[in-house]
């Protein structure tokens, strides 16, 4: 039976051990193995991409694969086909389909009508790629998760969505301070404090971004205008404003705490540069790790 990554929750059972398999391909450095060789990954991307597509293409070359990009202009999907009819034409040639989308609905629907594995490489929901690739780097740098506090700062985005089931599933405190109008998912957040009850954690939003911060184990932060909300930008940094990551916030964390960003950054805004630059900053690991984390994925799913 085929599996896919849609949601964090898809791994639920597996986390660890993708963690696990992820510092292993990246501590062996197996740039050509052959976990996958022969197999094809689809890639369809309605969102531009610097890390996800680069990762992805370069870790299906690493396993021996090869991939196909397809952007909005390059297939039909850009020209009125079904998201049905697109998963099951290409499940006749493909191994495996990668998909950034606007909506999380049409993600659905092409995992529903897919008969190979599907990889949500970011939608208006859930981002869980970015997830794995940034557990491995607090992992890496912490030795452990379970206890952690994890606080995240700024927009309620698929992100912040992705980082509360993530720190639930694996036993960190969680907190999301954001703007009340730009809150993370209400289900998502509903399911993220089950979970983490169940581990004797919590997870929670708060408006005050200095509370949110005290104590905190990493600080995370995402742009405050994701790709689709250009419109009304101006407005929302306005909203934004005080919840942007500088020196004064960082100095309300724990003094070996993590600052993270999953890129790109918009310096200036959500954060200043002697914060993305400082001492705390692990920014460039997580970026590494996305090709690490993916490996893994890939091959849980279509080895």
């Amino acid at each position: 039976m085929k599996k896919d990554l849609i949601s964090l929750l898809d791994v639920r059972d597996d986390i660890f051990d993708l963690l696990s398999l992820a510092s292993e391909l990246k501590n062996e450095r197996q740039r050509n193995g052959r976990q996958l060789q022969g197999q094809t990954l689809a890639m369809i991307f309605e969102k531009s991409s610097t890390r996800t597509r680069v990762s992805f293409e370069t870790g299906m070359f690493q396993l021996g694969g090869n991939t196909i990009y397809l952007s909005q202009h390059d297939s039909q999907l850009g020209r009125g086909e079904t998201v049905a009819d697109t998963a099951r034409v290409l499940s006749r040639y493909v191994d495996g389909i990668v998909y950034r989308a606007f909506e999380h609905q049409n993600m659905l629907d092409l995992a529903k009508h897919s008969t190979v594995p599907v990889i949500n490489a970011l939608d208006n929901l859930e981002h869980p790629c970015q997830v794995m690739a940034d557990l491995l780097t607090i992992m890496e740098r912490k030795k452990v998760l379970e206890g952690l506090k994890l606080a995240y700062i700024g927009d309620g985005n698929n992100v912040c969505n992705s980082l509360a089931l993530g720190a639930a599933l694996v036993g960190m405190d969680f907190v999301a301070a954001t703007p009340k109008e730009y809150s993370p998912s209400t289900p998502i957040m509903e399911k993220a404090v089950s979970i983490a009850r169940t581990k004797g954690r919590t997870s929670e939003c708060v408006i005050d971004p200095n509370v949110a911060a005290r104590d905190a184990d990493i600080l995370y932060t995402d742009t405050w205008v994701s790709m689709g909300q250009e419109r009304e930008a101006k407005r929302k940094e306005e909203v934004m404003r005080p919840y942007q990551i500088n020196k004064a916030i960082m100095s309300l964390t724990k003094k070996d705490s993590l600052f993270m960003h999953c890129l790109p950054a918009h310096r200036g805004h959500e954060v200043t540069d002697e914060v993305i630059d400082g001492k705390h900053s692990v920014v460039f690991d997580q970026a590494e790790n996305r090709l690490h984390a993916q490996k893994a994925i890939l091959i849980k799913l279509m080895g």
